[in-house]
């Protein structure tokens, strides 16, 4: 169970949301704001899990709203916008709505929240093993598990603030760590940095539409500066 706060300036907008959280079962307590001014005062005395925030509003917007959050929550960014998606992206936001928002899709970003509040508390860590690199793992203990994670496995990595969450054919695992720790580890013969919050493995890439990468049901962002390299790097 999860505490939740809202915040858009359309009434409507935050009551959607609420009742999709009420539908899926799985909120503690869902909290709404109107204004950012309000929210910010509150999410700096109050722990909140997860934060769905829109981005246009008036007076604060919602970059500027998380910008002056010290330790933000998991966030979710809802707008009407797409172009605003890298920039959320690179503030750290687990993933990106799109207005109007289907119950399908929002399922879908609501299990990428419950899936990194879970591991992130697992505390894995990745020890770094040049032997094991060169043969192409690493080693990631969790807990008192050891699990060696091949590098074919993988299909891409998003960088979370401190934190990394690997992704791979059988599932996901959270590493405490940055995104840049993961790009040193990771070898650039096999992965490819395509985004300030993504790495992408090379031979998973199957098709790239403008300014994304689909693999198999995640859309990852390329970043302007990275586009280029992804473009000779997958050719």
């Amino acid at each position: 169970m999860i505490q939740c706060a809202l915040i858009d300036d359309e009434p409507l907008a935050r009551e959607i949301l609420e009742g999709y959280l009420r539908q899926s079962g799985i909120t503690r307590t869902v909290m709404q704001f109107g204004k950012a001014a309000e929210a910010l005062v509150h999410l700096r005395n109050s722990d909140v899990d997860v934060l769905f925030l829109d981005i246009e509003m008036p007076e604060m917007n919602g970059i500027e709203f998380l910008k002056a959050l010290s330790q933000p929550p998991v966030t979710v960014f809802t707008t009407a916008y797409r172009d605003y998606a890298f920039e959320g992206f690179e503030l750290g936001v687990i993933d990106f709505l799109l207005k109007p928002i289907s119950y399908e899709r929002f399922l879908h970003a609501l299990e990428k929240v419950q899936d990194f509040l879970a591991l992130k508390d697992q505390n894995a860590k990745i020890e770094h093993n040049p032997a094991e690199q060169k043969l192409g793992s690493v080693l990631v203990k969790s807990g008192v598990q050891r699990i060696l994670l091949d590098f074919n496995e993988v299909t891409h990595i998003q960088g979370l603030k401190d934190y990394a969450i690997i992704h791979t054919g059988k599932g996901k695992i959270v590493i405490k760590g940055s995104i840049k720790a993961m790009h040193e580890i990771f070898p650039e013969s096999h992965f490819i940095r395509v985004h300030k919050s993504f790495i992408v493995a090379l031979d998973k890439i199957k098709r790239i539409e403008k300014n994304q990468i689909l693999i198999n049901a995640n859309h990852i962002p390329i970043g302007r500066n990275y586009k280029e390299g992804v473009l000779k790097g997958w050719q």
